[in-house]
C-alpha cells in the first residue's frame, strides 16, 4: 500500500504508483467523465505510460502539492484523483482539481476531498489563494467550488490542450478563487 498523503471522512489519497495505471486509463477512457475536460477525447494509455505517471510520481516539487489517487476509506476502491499543484497561469498560488469516476458522481466526494485540500493549502502550506477552473458548461464542478468557499473570478478563455497528437479546441471556463483571509473569516467546513 502507497503513502497516506490525507484521509476524510470517506477518502483515502495516496501517492501515485503504477499500480494505478489501469485505473487511471479505465478513468480517462470513459467520454462522460472527459467531456469537460477534453470534449470527450479519452487519453491514450501510452500517454499515461511515457508523460502521466511519470509525471505525478515526481509531483512533489513544490513540497505538500501533487496528484492522488482517491480511494474509499473502506473497502479501498478506486474512486479517481485530486491534485494540489501550483496554479498553472499564477504560480505563486495553489490550485486544486479532480476527475472521479462517474459512478461515484453526486456523492459530495469531490465536494469533500476539495475542502480537504482548500484546509490543507492554508494550514499546512501557508498558501495565500487557493483556485480553481473548470469549463463554463460545467456547473456541476462549479457547484463544488461554491461549496468551498471558493468565489468566481470571471471567465476566460481556456488554452488549448494537446493531449499526445489531438489539439484540443479552446473553450470557455471559469475561475474561481478563494484567499487565505477569506477563508479564515469563513472558517473551515466540514462539506
Amino acid at each position: 500500500m502507497s503513502e497516506t498523503i490525507l484521509e476524510t471522512a470517506r477518502l483515502r489519497l495516496r501517492r501515485c504508483t503504477w499500480d494505478d495505471l489501469d485505473h487511471l486509463v479505465a478513468l480517462d477512457s470513459d467520454p462522460e467523465v472527459m467531456r469537460y475536460i477534453t470534449g470527450g477525447v479519452t487519453t491514450p494509455r501510452e500517454l499515461y505510460v511515457e508523460e502521466v505517471l511519470p509525471r505525478w510520481m515526481g509531483a512533489e516539487e513544490h513540497a505538500g502539492c501533487g496528484y492522488w489517487p482517491a480511494e474509499d476509506r473502506q473497502s479501498g476502491e478506486f474512486l479517481g484523483w485530486f491534485h494540489l499543484r501550483p496554479d498553472r497561469i499564477e504560480p505563486e498560488y495553489l490550485e486544486i482539481g479532480y476527475r472521479l469516476a462517474r459512478a461515484h458522481w453526486g456523492r459530495g466526494l469531490a465536494t469533500e476531498g476539495s475542502l480537504a485540500l482548500v484546509e490543507r493549502a492554508f494550514i499546512d502550506l501557508g498558501a495565500e489563494q487557493v483556485s480553481a477552473r473548470a469549463l463554463l458548461g460545467n456547473r456541476a464542478s462549479q457547484r463544488v467550488m461554491e461549496k468551498c468557499g471558493l468565489r468566481c473570478m470571471g471567465e476566460f478563455d481556456f488554452p488549448v490542450i494537446m493531449l499526445g497528437d489531438h489539439a484540443l479546441v479552446s473553450n470557455k471556463a471559469v475561475k474561481y478563487a478563494i484567499t487565505r483571509e477569506q477563508w479564515r473569516r469563513k472558517g473551515p467546513q466540514d462539506g
